[in-house]
């Protein structure tokens, strides 16, 4: 097999001949940059920059040595895009190591904290002196009468939020003709010099958007206090994320092999909202946005979607998901053992190989290794499973314990 078909079959829950492994193929898969850094560093590796794709989370663009020596078979279709030099500039991280991030980039430094801006230059994030990632400070519609709101200008608001606002390579290309053809142009290009599955990153979140626009509290409230308003928010974002993703998956579907949605419906004890709540204000609109993501393209549907979410699996595969990560083990419902018998014969667990809270940051790289063949003898069963850690390697991931992760795999 090769890495495209080793995945492809994961997700088909048919035999694999290895495990395939996931690092970088999405943003909640990767690395952060520090830690990157010093994994290379570490490896020996000399050649090459250090290339920040995603500046929130300061994640690291994983080079093919990397990608080769651990085995994985999987890459970002952002890959496909901002391959010049000079469509990066000269930045440094907190800890001193020089670095890339794209150009288009707006980032002003104020008494030694860095700002993120909009294009017309208002702030979004700051990255205070010493933190290791952005944290996002503006709430464009915060001060809105949600009750009374009619949502017209959600497009517009989307550019005032961090998460929305900043796009990672590919994401920043317009969807229009001009920047739809560019879009086609690089993911065909990445796809005729790989055979790793191409993940291409939508998002199309239904449930973070509102808590960036509105900020988290403030919406949850709402989702008790307002619900015809809460849905009148719903149908608004369907319709902007139905025709991007017509537009969009027009021109990257023929190159990629999985499209990636977003929504954290989880926290550490449970989902945020009642089974009742998500059927209500977001089923119905993933099931129709997953309905025509089949009819436009070949592509398996993913979710990201952190915490204990296992109470809305069902729901979830009956709207049509096909594979979820990060799969966070550490949460309540989520033991391996009870996700892979109740519902391993309908979904891919797309992660879960190694705890990022617990494992990987304070044990040895020995008991990484134990941890990590574990967690793999339990999700590999049946198929159905393709290899990540849960969530990104954080910046003080020591690069022993990131070898013996990958290491322990498929050995």
């Amino acid at each position: 097999m090769n890495s495209r078909e080793r995945v492809i079959a994961a997700i088909n829950h048919e035999p694999v001949d290895r495990i395939p492994i996931d690092f970088g193929g999405h943003r909640s898969s990767g690395i952060m940059a520090m830690a990157y850094a010093r994994l290379k560093r570490h490896l020996r590796i000399t050649s090459g920059d250090i290339y920040v794709y995603d500046m929130p989370q300061q994640l690291a663009i994983v080079e093919p040595e990397i990608l080769d020596l651990f085995g994985v078979d999987t890459i970002e279709m952002g890959r496909g895009f901002l391959i010049d030099n000079e469509e990066w500039k000269e930045w440094v991280l907190p800890d001193g190591t020089p670095c890339k991030i794209p150009k288009y980039i707006q980032i002003e430094e104020r008494s030694g904290d860095w700002y993120l801006l909009a294009k017309d230059g208002r702030d979004l994030a700051v990255q205070k002196k010493g933190s290791p990632f952005m944290e996002h400070i503006h709430f464009p519609m915060a001060e809105r009468d949600f009750e009374t709101d009619d949502f017209d200008d959600l497009a517009e608001q989307f550019n005032y939020s961090m998460w929305t606002g900043v796009a990672t390579a590919g994401g920043h290309l317009a969807l229009d003709d001009k920047g739809l053809q560019e879009l086609a142009a690089g993911a065909r290009k990445l796809r005729e010099s790989t055979d790793r599955a191409i993940i291409g990153l939508f998002g199309g979140n239904m449930f973070e958007i509102p808590q960036y626009l509105f900020r988290m509290d403030k919406y949850f409230t709402y989702m008790g206090l307002y619900p015809e308003a809460v849905i009148r928010l719903s149908e608004k974002l369907f319709e902007l994320h139905l025709n991007n993703l017509e537009k969009w998956l027009t021109a990257v579907g023929p190159y990629i092999d999985v499209i990636l949605f977003g929504d954290d419906f989880g926290t550490q004890m449970g989902p945020f909202m009642s089974t009742a709540m998500y059927r209500k204000y977001y089923k119905p609109y993933q099931q129709k946005l997953w309905k025509r993501t089949k009819e436009l393209a070949d592509v398996k549907i993913m979710l990201h979607s952190c915490g204990g979410i296992e109470p809305l699996l069902d729901d979830l595969i009956d709207a049509g998901l096909e594979a979820v990560n990060p799969v966070q083990i550490s949460c309540n419902g989520m033991d391996p053992k009870h996700l892979k018998e109740q519902y391993g014969s309908r979904i891919c667990f797309w992660g879960g190989g190694c705890d990022t809270r617990d494992i990987l940051p304070l044990q040895t790289s020995e008991e990484v290794t134990a941890h990590v063949r574990k967690q793999v003898e339990i999700m590999r069963q049946g198929s159905g499973f393709v290899f990540q850690q849960v969530h990104n390697i954080m910046a003080d991931i020591q690069p022993e314990n990131i070898i013996a992760l990958f290491n322990a795999v498929n050995r």
